[in-house]
């Protein structure tokens, strides 16, 4: 099929090159020079494992191909709306500008029988507010949430473990399920669940599902407050917890807690939608589940200054990560930055690194010192923070090799990723988050 991508940030950029690598004629649209430029020549704007070899490979086939004219995608027979939902500026909405622009800019050239699939995260009722405007043309607005993790958003693409496609009622949705069948061939064939249903419900999927793992999340770190005050174990706790498979161990890890630039974003926007619609209680729970994400990278901190007798003025603190998880550069509400940032109002020489965000991280926070050697970071440190599960920190990482590099012997594990009876054998003071 031919196809259009509008947007080409972290989704639309994905999704352009998994298309296109499953047989389809692509063209990625955004407004962006600089990233068009970029993407056409087969370079990633992103980090993401496997996104540089499918650009390098679609690109140079000819399948995929990129504008800044959206009327390049004019002859497209699907178009993929892609482009970011950020929170609104002084509140917890979403803001939809770069929706709304996509779809006005877009309309002029749709017409009959072409299918327009919103992806990007929106809040319920935003597809029925489009939906009149694409069906003037002769097209149809279908709505197919994306479930995308960083780091595994390629394999996400090409082999998702469900599909859902939000239609409106009657013949013309019917088509357009079809139509989307057709798009995504290749993980039908492999067995893939495809779920039909209303727009209403298509949209809640995926805030309804980021809104799940927020308070999984946050439920483990609510345990670990009280396990630091008990003297329990998080870390036993979430194992004994994950045998019970009605809750699982996925998405049990205590630590600093979650960010990027979905969840937080995604939870706030849902509980604001909810207000609108009158029914603020039912997700009232939400802003606890924030707060308590929020309250654990305060708590990281308490623990540097806990290990340093109250006091960080002066102190050389090494912090590993900048990234808000492994396998990403992405920095967007990054808990390892914040504790970063945090440290350094404290009077701390902070010196952050990460194996892949430290340029994104030195845009947001140029205050900082950064490097991308880990024992550049370590070397001389009193005090070291884990605070994204790298491997080169949670697995190629000795307490011994750390300790000759190092002026102290703390070591706040953010993570809770670090084997915490070896470090305290090789003699640190070792402090994880609700363990003893």
């Amino acid at each position: 099929m031919r196809i259009s991508v509008i947007g080409c940030g972290y989704l639309g950029a994905v999704h352009a090159a998994a298309m296109a690598s499953i047989g389809h004629e692509v063209i990625g649209i955004d407004v962006d020079v600089r990233k068009i430029e970029a993407l056409a020549q087969g370079r990633a704007p992103i980090f993401e494992p496997g996104l540089p070899e499918l650009l390098v490979d679609t690109v140079g086939s000819g399948a995929l191909r990129f504008s800044t004219d959206i009327a390049d995608a004019a002859r497209c027979d699907v178009h993929f709306v892609t482009v970011g939902t950020p929170q609104l500026p002084g509140a917890h909405g979403a803001d939809l500008r770069f929706v709304q622009a996509a779809f006005a800019s877009l309309r002029p050239h749709l017409r009959d029988g072409v299918v327009v699939a919103g992806k990007s995260t929106v809040p319920v009722g935003t597809a029925a507010d489009l939906a009149g405007a694409v069906r003037e043309t002769g097209s149809t607005l279908v709505w197919n949430p994306e479930f995308l993790r960083e780091g595994w958003a390629v394999q996400d693409t090409v082999a998702p473990d469900r599909i859902v496609v939000g239609v409106p009622p009657g013949a013309a949705g019917e088509g357009a399920a079809d139509v989307l069948r057709g798009v995504y061939h290749t993980a039908l064939a492999a067995g893939t669940p495809y779920i039909v249903t209303d727009y209403a419900t298509a949209e809640l999927v995926k805030v309804s599902a980021n809104a799940f793992l927020a308070t999984k999340i946050s439920f483990i770190n609510a345990m670990a407050e009280i396990a630091e005050a008990t003297g329990a174990d998080v870390t036993q706790l979430a194992d004994a917890l994950g045998h019970d498979t009605r809750i699982g161990r996925r998405f049990l890890g205590a630590g600093i807690g979650f960010g990027g630039g979905c969840l937080p974003k995604d939870i706030r926007a849902f509980a604001a939608r909810a207000e609108e619609l009158g029914l603020r209680d039912s997700v009232a729970f939400l802003r606890e589940v924030d707060a308590i994400n929020l309250r654990r990278r305060e708590r990281a901190v308490q623990l540097v200054l806990e290990e340093t007798g109250g006091s960080v003025v002066g102190r050389r603190v090494a912090v590993l990560g900048a990234a808000f998880k492994p396998h990403s550069d992405d920095v967007r509400d990054s808990p390892a930055l914040d504790v970063a940032v945090r440290l350094h109002g404290l009077g701390a020489r902070v010196i952050v690194t990460d194996p892949q965000a430290v340029p994104n991280a030195r845009a947001l926070h140029p205050q900082l010192a950064y490097t991308t050697d880990r024992d550049e970071a370590l070397r001389d440190a009193d005090v070291v923070v884990v605070v994204t599960e790298w491997d080169e920190y949670r697995r190629q990482m000795s307490p011994e090799d750390v300790a000759a590099l190092t002026g102290g012997r703390i070591i706040v594990d953010g993570r809770n990723c670090l084997d915490a009876a070896r470090w305290r054998a090789a003699g640190w003071r070792y402090r994880g988050l609700g363990r003893p």
